[in-house]
């Protein structure tokens, strides 16, 4: 399940307000066959879909993949709607190449205009684990998520990103790449970002791909590999912020996973 709340395209008949599921953020339906309405779930995530209303339209003409384009179509209640980006949620490592290159074109895009539009810079994250996750993890990984923490606060040269990159929001049909989809995390950050998933979360042979594709450089790979370590971080952080233990206990299983799988290095899972 998407963030956003959107299954994949084949989610039941294509016929008019067919339900495609909630995720953390919005609730979203196909309507007519061909729209993606998405409606926030609570009240701060509206200022999120106008964000990208502003920019996805700037932005899908620069990129080599479809995303969504959305326009907002109620003010009250508050909805988004897109024409559907066609495909499935990628179900295996594939066609790392065409990712490769899609997040090159995302990461050189210019950062003025997205700024201008509202994309904000990357969040407080790294204060907030140390205060807030740390203290819920075993004693004995203390020492491990202290250096994870520090090597996540080297300055980095900042990029538009889309922010919460997985196979959920990478689409595919009849084996090739279809698009990418839920950019409400977009913003102007560490490119490794990115990265994280690709590199550190799939098979080696579709690391490899997505690198040389993109260009990855030994120290982006490195990066790619600590945001890989904090991406279930930001998971607890949500469950904290949002009073859902579900959330917080799987967040920390991973977080956990991580720490632990670090200390005796193999090959990532696919996730």
């Amino acid at each position: 399940m998407s963030r956003d709340g959107r299954r994949s395209s084949a989610a039941g008949p294509r016929r008019t307000g067919v339900d495609l599921g909630c995720g953390w953020d919005s609730a979203a339906r196909l309507v007519d066959g061909r729209w993606v309405e998405r409606r926030p779930r609570r009240p701060e995530v509206v200022d999120q879909l106008r964000r990208e209303t502003r920019l996805l339209p700037w932005l899908a003409p620069r990129l080599p993949l479809p995303v969504p384009v959305p326009e907002v179509v109620s003010e009250e209640p508050f909805a988004v709607r897109h024409l559907l980006v066609p495909g499935e949620p990628m179900a295996r490592p594939e066609r790392g190449r065409e990712l490769g290159l899609f997040l090159r074109a995302l990461h050189d895009c210019p950062t003025g205009e997205p700024a201008r539009l509202g994309v904000p810079g990357a969040g407080r994250g790294a204060a907030r684990f140390e205060a807030e996750v740390l203290p819920l993890l075993p004693a004995d990984l203390h020492e491990d998520a202290h250096a994870v923490l520090a090597a996540g606060r080297r300055p980095v040269d900042h990029a538009l990103v889309h922010g919460d990159l997985g196979p959920d929001h990478v689409l595919t049909a009849d084996g090739e790449l279809t698009g990418v989809i839920d950019f409400g995390d977009a913003h102007l950050g560490d490119p490794a970002v990115d990265l994280a998933w690709p590199l550190h979360g799939a098979t080696p042979e579709f690391a490899d791909a997505v690198a040389d594709a993109y260009g990855a450089t030994d120290d982006q790979r490195e990066r790619a590999l600590v945001r890989h370590r904090l991406g279930p971080w930001h998971h607890v952080l949500f469950g904290l912020d949002h009073d859902d233990p579900v959330i917080v206990r799987e967040g920390l299983v991973d977080v956990v996973a991580r720490l632990r799988r670090d200390r005796a290095p193999a090959a990532g899972p696919w996730l």
